[in-house]
């Protein structure tokens, strides 16, 4: 097992350029959502409803809703597919997956290693595909009247097409979209704590992840001092490089167009009086390589607090009030996760409360883990996953009156 653990991490190294300790974490993190449902399994309870009369018994089952379509991105190309597939096996759902055309590599090694642990043939099903046919294959596993559920993890725009696709045969759907996280330290935080937590978020997959804060919010009294300890941190945590070095913390984006997103951003908040406090621009290791940036004197008018930026761009607005903040956090169509820092008990209720969200981290930066439900509200998508409540989204609700007892 310790075998194909390290080949699993190896491979996602290579394809998407993740530090080998990432890759390395992320096996356990896909290992977990199995472990999870197959214990979830023995607790798919059904009911006994009392009936209104005497000659009746009413009962509800819950049922696989059937094949599972499942798609998944490629910047966790492990752990997104366990996420789905844990659950989708456990209710008794059969699976089709397509994987992102960046990295098909960990979904076909998953199934091989599925074929190892005794999954029958034709239970978990790997469509890889080239960019140019994704849009194609993408919609006939929405069109077609054989799969039941669509189960996505992408960007905002994608899904709604998916959404489109899987309304003509009213298929359930399961969408984890777009993020554009808020991060906002008040000042009653602990500077130090704060400026950890904000290392953590913005920058594990070279701020390639969809719960990555996007904006950091910082209250005026605390600003300067957190500013100057979030870019000595930068400075002296991150390191550039291969993968494959132990050292190394941050690997190259994607491909070169996510990096021109991160050039894109900068200059439009440069161009509008914002300070580049460390950072800036590609790093010397390579084309697809840039360097951890720090913004400052960032307002709401720039495009990297309007627009995910899906990399490792860190920019700071300072704001004066608690209302302000929360109106600056909430002002998004989107809103998968939030995360905020405060020692003030009566804030941080109020707050947790007002965010409009689906994950909060409170004095927190990292907030995944197989127990908790994974998901978001407005245009970041619908239902959840991991969690108790993950398997319920492959599972339907069926009513049962035995009458004339």
């Amino acid at each position: 097992m310790m075998e194909n653990k390290e080949e699993l991490a190896r491979i996602i190294t290579a394809e998407n350029g993740k530090p080998l300790k990432e890759a390395q974490g992320e096996i356990v993190y896909s290992a977990s959502f199995l472990e999870w449902f197959a214990e979830e399994a023995r607790r798919i309870y059904g009911d006994v409803i009392p009936a209104s009369a005497k000659d009746r018994r009413v009962l509800v089952l819950k049922q696989p809703v059937g094949v599972a379509a499942i798609i998944t991105p490629w910047n966790f190309p492990s752990a997104m597919i366990t996420r789905k597939v844990g659950a989708a096996l456990a209710a008794g759902c059969t699976v089709v997956v397509k994987p992102a055309e960046d990295t098909p590599l960990s979904a076909l090694a998953l199934g091989e290693l599925a074929n190892q642990a005794g999954i029958p043939a034709g239970v978990y099903n790997v469509v890889p595909c080239s960019r140019q046919q994704t849009a194609a294959v993408g919609e006939v596993l929405c069109t077609d009247p054989l799969v039941s559920k669509i189960s996505f993890t992408g960007s905002t725009a994608t899904g709604k097409i998916l959404l489109k696709h899987a309304a003509g045969t009213v298929k359930r759907v399961s969408m984890e979209l777009g993020g554009h996280a808020p991060f906002i330290v008040f000042d009653s935080a602990n500077v130090d704590r704060a400026v950890a937590g904000a290392l953590a978020s913005k920058y594990r997959n070279s701020g390639q992840t969809c719960v990555c804060t996007n904006r950091f919010l910082v209250q005026k009294g605390i600003h300067d001092e957190f500013v100057e300890k979030f870019a000595k941190a930068i400075e002296k945590e991150l390191h550039v490089g291969n993968g494959f070095d132990a050292k190394t913390t941050q690997g190259p984006l994607i491909n070169e167009k996510a990096v021109e997103k991160v050039e894109k951003h900068i200059k439009d908040a440069v161009s509008q009086g914002a300070s580049i406090v460390t950072g800036g621009k590609r790093h010397s290791f390579g084309k697809n390589f840039f360097e951890p940036t720090l913004l400052s004197n960032v307002t709401t008018k720039m495009l990297c607090t309007q627009e995910e930026t899906f990399g490792p761009l860190a920019p700071v607005i300072k704001f004066e009030t608690e209302a302000e903040a929360v109106a600056i956090a909430n002002a998004a169509n989107v809103g998968l996760a939030g995360y905020f820092y405060s020692q003030d008990p009566a804030q941080i209720w109020r707050v947790a409360e007002q965010l409009e969200v689906g994950m909060v981290g409170v004095n927190e930066g990292i907030i995944s883990s197989v127990e908790c439900p994974f998901g978001g509200v407005k245009e970041s998508g619908l239902g959840r996953e991991g969690s108790k409540y993950g398997i319920d989204e492959y599972l339907e609700i069926k009513y049962v009156c035995f009458g004339g007892l």
